[in-house]
Order: structure tokens, then C-alpha cells, then sequence
């Protein structure tokens, strides 16, 4: 006797698969579907399936279908497959790189402390320590030692960061196109234009700076009263706000509208038109003559030569702040005044959040410590300058010192930590030497002299008809667009690319006056004028 059993296999459907590449972002691989092939694997599943089958079949011998097939189609599969897969080697790489930036290591090394802090405060609330500090005067005294050493680190961060948030408030309260530009590079994905911009981005504003100064007046209460007369109510309220407002901001800023992948039709065709009618002032400017990038610029001077520019030297050591911010702000760094109140209170505030921390500690050695910290702290503010020094080496590709243990970035804070000035010269002295444009260096006045064309002499001995332009060198020069090496002031041989700007390319009419003549007609006016 034969059975004959009805058979259910599982059809898969082909789909095109969506080929455009997708921008890929941290911790993106949470919101796929978790995977289920580690519990099939099981011998629970294996015999579960065993016996749906023997329903099934049963149920095909009574005559009905099976309730999981389609009768055209086939069945479909129960489960999916998890496409999304964790990639521990891009990860892994990922945090490296993080790590290796010198404001991500300093970042570390501040949520180090923060989180010893907390974790002894935690201790002593929950009664861990009690059996180590028996006596409950004691636990109290570290408490409070804690308390005021958590609150001096998070005033620090606060007072670091606020002059930033001055700054994007100014720029949002004069709200001009360049200052739009630059708040959407740090509030808005990918830096695209959103609806209602202003409003969101005054709100995530508000909410930081709400959180700077609920930590100021925590500092003040902890500073001005003692453990056992300090105001409970406002201390909760400071806690909550300082909390509170950084998640909600950073929530506000990933899953909001700022964060959103939407860029509308209409905004692109916006921003194209005021592209195309804002006024260029970059073509502008290098119209009508020939640029010259340099391709390997070089420092100017060594690092002790302050001989070779006595103002400029005598300003970075007397004027370092305000030499410093103007000097970064002209080589695109951001704004002269951030890095100038910045770089001050990285050398000063150390000093006083510490001291007037220190004074609120019942304990010798700890009293001690914390002051010594605070003096580390302000030293090491000079590390700012060898950070934006590594900065400015980097974008505009100059020669690195591998002096210390062949790191150049190494080399580069130590040069800032031990001689400030000499370092600060010699950067001051390289952005005189070059002109600054779209993040490279030009050369100084963008023309040369030898590669004038002279103009021909007028009939009669009247003098020269016209003297022509280096743009009008351009259609003459054969060399022109080439490479070619040229010796700076002090010696070294600087690489660079002459681009010779055509004025047609602007748009504008040609003017045939400002043309040079064609070789054979140079060659009649000669013999016409000599014979």
C-alpha cells in the first residue's frame, strides 16, 4: 500500500537588491532584527519541527491544505534571516582611530576620574564601605572629599566648553549665511538645510547652555556652604537640570529634526540658487591672475631662528593668546576669540577650580593633590597650541619632525609644552610666508616676474604700446600649468603649480586688446618696425 504525502517547500523570492551605497554610522547595526539561527540550532527546535509535521500530515490526510501554503505561490518562509551582521574588525579599527586623537584621550582620561568618583560615592551611599570606615564621621569627611572632586571635574568640562556655545549663540542670534553654514557642520546631519533650522538648533543651544550653568550654581553651593548646611532642594534641582538637559540635547539632535535624512527638492533647488547668486569671492579675487599652490611648502626658519622676525617674536612670547587666536583664525581654524578665552582658561581655571576645591577638603593629603593637579592641569594647557599645531601640519601637508621616538605628533606638543613662543614664531612666520586659500597655501602675491611678456615697442620710438597681463601670458607661455621650484628667503626649495585663471571661465567677455598677437604676426611687426 502506498501513501502519498503532500510535500510543503519553502519558495524563496528574488528581489533586486538595492545596490547604492549607504553611508554607514556608529552603532547602525542596533536596529537590525536580532538572530534567530543560534536558538534553531537547538535539538528543542529540531524535534518541535518533527511534530508540527506529523500535524500537518494528518491534517493533509483529512483533506484540508496545509494552513502555511499557498496553493499558486508556494509557502513562505517563517523566519528571516539576520542581513545585518556585527563587523568586529571595522569596529575594533574604528575605536582605535578614535582613541588616537589627542582630544579623545584627554576625554578618556577625564571619564576615568569622573567614573572613580562616582563609583565611590556609590559605595558610600549604599553602605560597602561601612565595615572598611566603621566610624560614620569619617565616611562622611570622604564623602564630602569626593562630592568636591566629582564637582571640580565637571566644572572644568563646563567652563572648557562654554566659550563655544557663546560662540554658536552669537552666530545663531546674527544668523548670517556663512554662520549658517558653520552651525550646520556641528547641528545638522551632514550638514544639509532643514525646515525651521533656527528654532531647533536655538533650543539644543539653550539646553547646553542651561546644563553649564546648572553645574556653576552646583559648584557655587558646594563651595559656599558646608556638608551639613548646604540647601538639599536646590541641590536636587541643580543635579536634575545638569542631567537632564545634555540627554535631552543630544536625543534632540540624532533622532530629531535636525538628525533626519530629508533633503526635499525645493531645498536643493534653494540652495543651488543661492549658490549661484551669492558673489564668489574666491574667483573674484584670483581674476586676471595666475595662481600658484604650493605642493610642499616648507616651515620657515627653524624652530630657534626668532632672529629672523624680532616683532613677530617678541609678540608670541608677550602676546601669546592673542597671537595665537589670530593666527588661527587667519589660517581657518575658527574663530580669534574661542581660541583665545579657550586657550586662557585651559591655563588658568585648572588653577582656580582646583584651589578653591582644595579648600573645601577636611584632609591633608587629598588638599594637597587636588592643588598639585591643578597645577599639572595648567601646564599642560599649553598642550592646546601642539594640538592645533598638528593641525596645521597636517592640512597643509608641511614636514613633519619625528624627533620624539618617531612620532610626529609627539614632537609637536613637546615643542609647544617646553618652548611656546619659538613654536608659536615659527608657525606665524610659515602663514606670512603664504597666502591661505581653500585650505592650501599660494604663493604670496600670485605672480612672477620672470614670466611677464614684455610688449612690443611703438612705431617711432614712443615707447612700449601696452604692458600685458599674466593672463594674457597664459595663452603665450608653453610652460604654464607646470611644475617648477622656486628658493624661499631662506633657502629651501618650495614645489609648485602655477594655474593661470581664464577669464572666459567666469563668464565674462574676452577682451581682445589684453590678447597677445599670433607668432606670425609678431614676426611682421618686428621686421616691419627694425627695417
Amino acid at each position: 500500500m502506498t501513501t502519498k504525502l503532500s510535500c510543503c517547500i519553502p519558495i524563496k523570492e528574488e528581489q533586486f537588491l538595492d545596490r547604492t551605497r549607504h553611508v554607514r554610522r556608529f552603532l547602525d547595526f542596533l536596529k537590525g532584527q536580532p538572530s534567530k539561527d543560534w536558538f534553531l540550532r537547538f535539538d528543542f527546535v529540531g524535534r518541535s519541527y518533527h511534530v508540527t509535521s506529523v500535524k500537518r500530515t494528518g491534517s493533509q490526510r483529512g483533506g484540508s491544505p496545509p494552513p502555511d501554503c499557498a496553493p499558486v505561490r508556494g509557502c513562505r518562509p517563517l523566519r528571516l534571516p539576520f542581513v545585518r551582521r556585527i563587523n568586529w574588525e571595522g569596529l575594533i579599527m574604528y575605536c582605535k582611530n578614535w582613541v588616537k586623537h589627542p582630544m579623545n584621550m584627554a576625554l578618556l582620561v577625564w571619564l576615568f576620574f569622573v567614573a572613580v568618583g562616582l563609583l565611590v560615592l556609590f559605595l558610600f551611599m549604599t553602605g560597602l564601605l561601612d565595615h572598611a570606615i566603621p566610624e560614620s564621621s569619617e565616611r562622611k569627611r570622604w564623602t564630602e572629599i569626593t562630592n568636591q572632586i566629582v564637582n571640580a571635574l565637571f566644572t572644568i568640562m563646563c567652563v572648557y566648553q562654554h566659550p563655544k556655545l557663546f560662540h554658536h549663540l552669537v552666530l545663531l542670534c546674527r544668523w548670517r549665511s556663512t554662520d549658517v553654514a558653520e552651525l550646520r557642520k556641528v547641528y545638522s546631519k551632514n550638514g544639509a538645510p532643514r525646515p525651521n533650522e533656527w528654532a531647533h538648533m536655538m533650543l539644543v543651544v539653550l539646553l547646553l547652555h542651561t546644563t553649564c550653568f546648572s553645574q556653576y550654581g552646583l559648584c557655587g553651593l558646594y563651595w559656599g556652604y558646608s556638608s551639613e548646611s548646604r540647601p538639599t532642594w536646590p541641590q536636587i534641582l541643580f543635579v536634575v537640570l545638569g542631567i537632564a538637559a545634555p540627554v535631552a540635547a543630544g536625543i534632540y539632535v540624532v533622532y530629531g529634526p535636525l538628525g533626519k535624512k530629508q533633503e526635499s527638492e525645493t531645498d536643493v533647488e534653494s540652495r543651488q540658487m543661492a549658490v549661484a547668486a551669492a558673489p564668489d569671492t574666491d574667483l573674484l579675487k584670483t581674476r586676471n591672475k595666475s595662481v600658484v599652490v604650493i605642493t610642499k611648502p616648507e616651515w620657515v626658519g627653524g624652530l630657534f631662528d626668532c632672529w629672523d622676525d624680532l616683532t613677530v617674536a617678541s609678540l608670541s612670547v608677550f602676546c601669546t593668546l592673542c597671537v595665537f587666536g589670530w593666527n588661527m583664525e587667519r589660517l581657518g581654524f575658527g574663530n580669534m576669540y574661542v581660541h583665545i578665552v579657550t586657550f586662557l582658561l585651559l591655563c588658568v581655571a585648572p588653577l582656580l577650580v582646583f584651589s578653591v576645591a582644595a579648600i573645601n577638603i577636611d584632609d591633608d593629603i587629598a588638599r594637597y593633590t587636588t592643588g598639585i593637579t591643578g597645577i599639572l592641569l595648567c601646564f599642560c594647557g599649553l598642550l592646546y597650541g601642539g594640538f592645533w599645531r598638528i593641525q596645521m601640519r597636517k592640512r597643509f601637508k608641511l614636514p613633519a619632525n619625528p624627533f620624539c621616538c618617531g612620532y610626529p605628533a609627539m614632537t609637536d606638543f613637546m615643542q609647544w609644552l617646553f618652548c611656546w613662543s619659538c613654536s608659536l614664531a615659527q608657525e606665524v612666520r610659515t602663514g606670512n610666508m603664504y597666502d591661505v586659500e581653500e585650505d592650501s597655501f599660494h604663493q604670496k602675491g600670485g605672480e612672477d616676474e620672470s614670466s611677464k611678456l614684455h610688449p612690443l615697442p611703438r612705431e617711432g620710438g614712443m615707447g612700449p604700446l601696452m604692458e600685458s597681463s599674466s593672463l594674457a601670458h597664459s595663452y603665450s607661455d608653453p610652460n604654464a600649468g607646470k611644475s617648477n621650484s622656486k628658493p624661499h628667503s631662506n633657502g629651501t626649495a618650495t614645489n609648485c603649480v602655477r594655474i593661470n585663471i581664464d577669464e572666459a571661465a567666469f563668464g565674462g567677455e574676452k577682451d581682445d586688446s589684453m590678447t597677445p598677437p599670433l607668432q606670425p604676426l609678431v614676426q611682421l611687426c618686428s621686421s616691419s618696425v627694425f627695417s
